[in-house]
């Protein structure tokens, strides 16, 4: 193992971290700090071909390789016991064409690198929620957002794709190259290789008014049915969402009521903010705001809205869900498992699927469930270990109690690391697709560290390049 590593070194230009260097504490850890993984190796690549360097030494050595962005995978799929991991933090650079409105990006961006740069120019494409999330894997499981409405999910928005394979090529996938290659890697995870560089559509974007909308639990009910009634006439400019939580120390909630369960809004408009302001003051007739907050932002200021509340190391541990229909019982079940809620840092969003979403075909990428309206997600977060076991159970009662009212999926890039046996489900009817894809491009199945697909046992023929 020493030698191998040693004979790696020769190969990359970026620094390699092993077990007993200064740097390994710190390179091991990742955003979940419930995992606690001591990989072999942490090599932080520098360039496409340090990433090539690092897929054949795994492939030869036979050893578990993670690929990390921003990781911010809540499983922690970025590292492992005992694995290589191909760092691809210092490959952050981004280059924004403005005369075709396009941004190129390295497959370690962060959404809040790509935003600061692509807002200088007026532009942006659909991101996540959190600012130091990474543009890979959140684009490559689907890409939800503040802008899907308007403008689709991250992956609709990709134009191509620089990918190292699990035979160490390097293709660029697109509609025109290696397209079903580019089709998979639009919603199917990282199992069919490392993208060192992603190409995006750009739409011009200025500033944004954000609004932050607090109603009593006992109000709950009848704003989550308007918000669901609302849905189906809403402008394309509104990328809000309903949503639960603990009330944060924020300089408008009221001293004596932070800490106590809300039903929240969480709302966005990209048009004219004169006519957004009218339109969030129909969520003030359903019910009076116990606390709002209502102001225009650049749009990287609301990518980063709630990063101050979730620093690296918080212990995670997730469950989600596609909902097809908002039920008078599933609302039910939302207020009543939210008044449980055990730490202000825990949350339930319920983010929209309408819109541009549901423009783009169903089998047109492998992001397999635009027939839903919402992804419930139910983001268990809090900093003591010692709260694991109660808290981890509040997450499992939760999504107990909306199950039986959604599908038997849930999105990809909110999965726990005991959702595994969910991944056909979770991929939903282009499952079977995918596994032909990977059998192609990844037949020993290198790239496991994910929601995985296995590949198919009936190999298809090699795609060409055309």
């Amino acid at each position: 193992m020493t030698q191998a590593l040693s004979t790696l070194a020769d190969r990359v230009a970026g620094t390699i971290i092993r077990p007993g260097d200064p740097q390994y504490e710190e390179a091991r850890r990742v955003y979940n700090g419930m995992v606690d993984a001591r990989p072999a190796a942490v090599v932080r690549c520098t360039t496409e071909e340090d990433v090539v360097a690092v897929v054949r030494h795994a492939a030869e050595q036979q050893m578990d390789l993670a690929v990390r962005g921003g990781g911010h995978s809540v499983p922690g799929f970025g590292t492992a016991d005992g694995a290589i991991v191909a760092d691809l933090s210092p490959m952050q650079s981004v280059e924004v064409d403005d005369a075709q409105r396009t941004a190129s990006a390295g497959g370690g961006t962060t959404w809040g690198r790509f935003n600061d740069v692509t807002a200088a120019h007026g532009l942006a494409t659909p991101g996540g929620i959190i600012s130091t999330t990474g543009i890979a894997g959140l684009t490559l499981g689907g890409g939800i957002g503040y802008l899907n409405r308007a403008h689709g999910l991250s992956c609709d928005n990709l134009l191509s794709a620089r990918v190292v394979t699990a035979d160490g090529n390097k293709l660029t996938a697109s509609e025109d190259e290696y397209p079903e290659l580019f089709w998979a890697l639009r919603g199917g995870g990282g199992n069919f290789g490392v993208v060192t560089d992603f190409t995006y559509r750009l739409h011009p974007i200025g500033d944004v008014l954000v609004g932050l909308m607090f109603f009593e639990l006992t109000d709950g009910p009848a704003v989550f049915r308007f918000f669901d009634d609302l849905l189906d006439e809403a402008p394309r400019e509104y990328g809000g969402y309903p949503a639960m939580h603990l009330a944060p120390p924020l300089p408008f909630i009221p001293e004596d009521r932070v800490g106590q369960p809300f039903a929240v809004v969480v709302s966005s408009w990209t048009g004219d903010l004169d006519e957004g302001q009218r339109f969030f003051d129909r969520f003030r007739q359903v019910a009076p705001p116990a606390a709002e907050m209502v102001a225009p932002m650049p749009y990287p200021a609301l990518n980063a809205l709630f990063d101050p509340l979730l620093p690296p190391g918080l212990q995670h541990y997730w469950k989600n869900a596609f909902v097809t229909q908002l039920t008078d019982d599933a609302i039910a079940a939302h207020m009543e498992l939210a008044a449980r809620m055990p730490a202000i840092t825990c949350a339930m969003h319920m983010y929209t699927l309408d819109g541009a979403v549901r423009e783009v075909p169903a089998d047109a990428t492998a992001f397999g469930h635009r027939d839903a309206r919402y992804v419930a997600n139910i983001a268990g977060m809090w900093p003591d270990p010692a709260e694991n076991e109660h808290n981890t159970a509040w997450v499992r009662d939760y999504y107990a109690a909306i199950a039986p009212h959604s599908q038997n999926s849930g999105y990809v890039n909110f999965a726990s690391p005991d959702d595994q046996q969910k991944a056909p489900d979770n991929y939903g009817a282009n499952h079977q697709r995918l596994t032909e894809v990977k059998r192609r491009y990844d037949p020993e199945n290198l790239f496991h560290l994910n929601q995985n697909i296995e590949p198919s046992p009936v190999p298809p023929p090699r795609e060409s390049p055309t």
